[in-house]
């Protein structure tokens, strides 16, 4: 099973784990509230996990334009 990380904003792909020995307690997913699992974690049709996440240029525009915080898609 591959665990893809894309970014939640400007949905760009930020790399791919493709190991089946790696466990989500060694990723540290097992640390997530049941609420942060539901917002961060997601499954394609082929089973394979996508991790939600925020690539260093959204992060970038959203700590430079908070008020970007405040719209459904700010960075699309």
């Amino acid at each position: 099973m591959a665990i893809n990380y894309v970014c939640r904003h400007c949905r760009t792909h930020q790399g791919v784990i493709d190991s089946r020995g790696i466990s989500e307690s060694r990723l540290g997913l097992d640390a997530l509230t049941p609420e942060e699992r539901r917002d961060i974690i997601a499954y394609d049709f082929n089973g394979e996990m996508i991790v939600n996440v925020t690539c260093d240029h959204c992060r970038e525009a959203l700590e430079m334009h908070p008020e970007l915080s405040l719209l459904a898609s700010p960075l699309q």
